[in-house]
């Protein structure tokens, strides 16, 4: 399959700079993937297109501030976003800056606010903390050791690693947590939960709507592009995923009495997805799962998961799990929309991401979302 079957057009201006208030006044386009009909609500009407019984499965990982400016020992300005952590010294890290090479020791600033959106980057003397960089792990990945265990400094001198394309400062760094965040290990924020308010989460459960959660942590392929002309040919990086047990039967429970299963995100959809994959005895890597055999039990109750997954979707894959999808506006190219063309299937999503710009949704982390019906 192309990538470019992935690609489309889309006007820079439609591209979302802030977060909406309230948090669920966004726009919801509804795609029924049965009668490939598109239509318009808001997000606030969720409880209505939901069903009683049904269970709404969310993320509920929780962005740290994974990102670090320094300046090399020897000279020159780095900034390092962690992604994984290896141990309580050694981190997997993106590194920008200029011949960060193995052996180079960054000095960490920390910031001191002169005005509402002006800072002034400094380090401690001595430096209190210090990076070095261990191993080159290809195009700008770094493993990255630590003078001290970095985890409770981050809140002190990290920063909300922001997507690329959002160019305007957020006030607030909780408007890119979602409601219900609380396990800390994401590089990004599971965007298609940040629609969700305390207001909406009681209108879900009033109408009877259940309501559970998995972990995810948002790494790498969050900031890779995919680079190969085949999809087939692209690598996932691995990413940290935990079903609990509880809530495993908790979504049998829902799906045995007639409930859908409702994946708040892409990330929630491929936690649910490893996890069927095991209850059906699938071992082992899963980056290929989308050459599998689709009679592998067309529903599968999911097992409780706690790895790194490596499930790629893309379409060919078959859904045992998910039933309704919620997700965001995705980038061109991305595993995310190949994901979302997988369920809802390609030609209906590139319709739907016409509308989408035809009618000026909002795109990408702070922008609008679909419901995806099948």
């Amino acid at each position: 399959m192309n990538i470019n079957q992935f690609d489309y057009p889309l006007p820079p201006e439609l591209i979302a700079q802030t977060p909406i208030e309230p948090r669920h006044a966004s726009r919801l386009m509804i795609v029924d993937s049965r009668s490939g009909q598109i239509s318009h609500r808001t997000f606030a009407d969720l409880p209505d297109l939901l069903l009683p019984g049904d269970i709404l499965v969310a993320n509920d990982s929780r962005v740290i501030p994974a990102r670090l400016f320094g300046r090399k020992t020897s000279g020159g300005r780095v900034e390092i976003l962690l992604l994984k952590r290896v141990d309580d010294l050694r981190w997997e890290a993106l590194v920008g800056g200029k011949r960060v090479r193995p052996g180079v020791v960054v000095e960490i600033e920390e910031a001191r606010r002169r005005g509402k959106e002006d800072e002034e980057f400094v380090a401690s003397s001595p430096p209190r903390l210090l990076a070095s960089v261990i191993e080159d792990l290809g195009d700008s990945r770094r493993l990255i050791e630590f003078n001290q265990p970095v985890d409770s400094l981050l809140a002190e001198i990290g920063h909300t690693p922001l997507p690329p394309y959002i160019h305007t400062t957020l006030a607030d760094a909780e408007r890119y947590q979602t409601v219900y965040s609380r396990v800390e290990g994401s590089a990004a924020a599971p965007t298609a939960g940040l629609h969700f308010s305390p207001e909406m989460l009681l209108a879900l459960r009033e109408k009877g709507v259940l309501l559970d959660y998995v972990t995810l942590h948002i790494g790498l392929d969050t900031f890779k592009p995919v680079t190969v002309e085949q999809v087939e040919r692209h690598t996932i990086h691995r990413e940290f995923a935990r079903l609990t047990p509880e809530t495993a039967r908790r979504i049998n429970e829902a799906k045995l009495a007639g409930g859908r299963l409702v994946a708040v995100g892409t990330t929630a959809a491929r936690t649910l997805e490893t996890a069927a994959l095991r209850s059906a005895g699938v071992t082992g890597s899963l980056q290929e799962a989308s050459t599998l055999d689709p009679q592998l039990c067309p529903w599968k109750p999911v097992a409780a998961i706690e790895e790194e997954t490596d499930l790629f979707i893309y379409p060919g894959y078959t859904f045992r799990a998910v039933d309704i999808l919620l997700t965001n506006f995705h980038l061109p190219k991305s595993t995310l929309l190949m994901l979302v063309g997988a369920f809802a299937g390609v030609d209906l999503i590139r319709r739907a991401y016409e509308a989408a710009v035809a009618e000026k949704y909002r795109f990408y982390s702070f922008g609008d979302a679909m419901l995806i019906l099948r």
